[in-house]
């Protein structure tokens, strides 16, 4: 997926007012599977928690009940959704959301207005 296709051309209007784009799908489709792990949702949210807004991945492995290969593959796939960022600080990674993603995947769900008959 794209990063750009998310993050550039503005937001899309939410699927409830008109038909979304066949390229807004395409680049949509991954985040939207990213966030379909239950596992992937937590760390999201554990993230976005944090004090601080990011989060040592020292500090979200002790959340799980999984191995740290398996939890270091849910950041790599919220990473290259473009979810969440990274950056590298000595020997840890600490992770952040990426406001201008989470912003565009909620304005897209939108508010539900029913199409009138």
């Amino acid at each position: 997926m794209s990063k750009l296709g998310l993050l550039g051309g503005g937001c899309c209007a939410p699927l409830t007012h008109e038909p979304l784009a066949q390229g807004d799908a395409d680049d949509l489709a991954p985040l939207f599977k990213a966030l379909g792990d239950p596992a992937r949702l937590r760390l999201l949210s554990l993230i976005a928690c944090h004090e601080g807004g990011e989060a040592c991945v020292c500090e979200l492995t002790d959340a799980f009940d999984l191995s740290a290969p398996t939890i270091s593959h849910h950041l790599k796939v919220l990473r290259e959704s473009g979810l969440i960022t990274s950056e590298r600080r000595g020997t840890w990674i600490y992770y952040r959301i990426s406001p201008e993603v989470i912003a565009r995947a909620s304005a897209i769900l939108g508010e539900h207005t029913p199409a009138l008959a």
